[in-house]
């Protein structure tokens, strides 16, 4: 999420947030050494565990104080159930995103997709709310989705390819160009950290499809 300066919260507020976000890089990192079915069993656990919390959260009022109380500060506005809202934080949506991505796409295209999520919604919401003049979308920014497309390109650079094809470098920059816009137009009711991966791994698993039908993935699958 990018966006201009407001009052729902504060940039060292942003920048706990941020950093809590970026230890999610752990689920690539860890993922590219190996199988999908471990890297299965250690994530739906875990969206289970999370996802169970924040439901009882938003459901059980006694609980709902308790989290609002140690962890309130962390929710954005559209997260907090004693504004009226009924939505899952950003943690569970980032597991839940996580376990889809593994289970749908190869292996390859989920490492790229998901440290996009991780390093350019990072940067966009950091640029966006420290640089972000220039209003592009409701919260959204031109510094931000700037910061957000550029990062994503240098993690295209250096994520894993299949054969380091000069046209899987050109199927990692539409998706990263595709995942700036979505990011930018994804709002309170669309999670960004579910429909950024999702979009990216989707455009380049039909840009493969497309223009390098050939091309297998079961090697990098097989890594452990």
């Amino acid at each position: 999420m990018n966006g201009l300066q407001s009052v729902e919260t504060s940039y060292a507020t942003e920048l706990i947030r941020k950093g809590i976000h970026m230890s999610s890089l752990a689920i690539p990192v860890v993922y590219y050494f190996i199988t999908r079915e471990t890297a299965l069993s250690i994530l739906i656990p875990l969206l289970l565990l999370f996802g169970i919390s924040d439901l009882a959260r938003i459901f059980i009022p006694s609980f709902g104080s308790f989290y609002e109380r140690w962890f309130g500060f962390l929710l954005r506005r559209h997260e907090r159930a004693e504004q009226g809202h009924r939505r899952l934080n950003g943690a569970t949506y980032v597991l839940l995103s996580a376990t889809l991505c593994v289970w749908l796409f190869p292996k390859m295209i989920v490492l790229t997709a998901f440290a996009i999520l991780i390093v350019s919604d990072t940067a966009a919401a950091l640029v966006g709310r420290k640089f972000g003049k220039h209003r592009l979308m409701q919260h959204k920014s031109i510094e931000g989705s700037t910061a957000f497309f550029i990062s994503a390109l240098i993690v295209v650079a250096i994520a894993p390819k299949v054969q380091y094809l000069p046209l899987e470098y050109v199927i990692g920059t539409v998706a990263a160009l595709v995942g700036a816009v979505v990011e930018a137009v994804s709002g309170e009711m669309i999670d960004d950290n579910l429909s950024i991966p999702l979009s990216i791994a989707l455009v380049m698993w039909g840009l493969y499809a497309l223009l390098l039908p050939t091309l297998s993935f079961v090697a990098l699958e097989g890594l452990q």
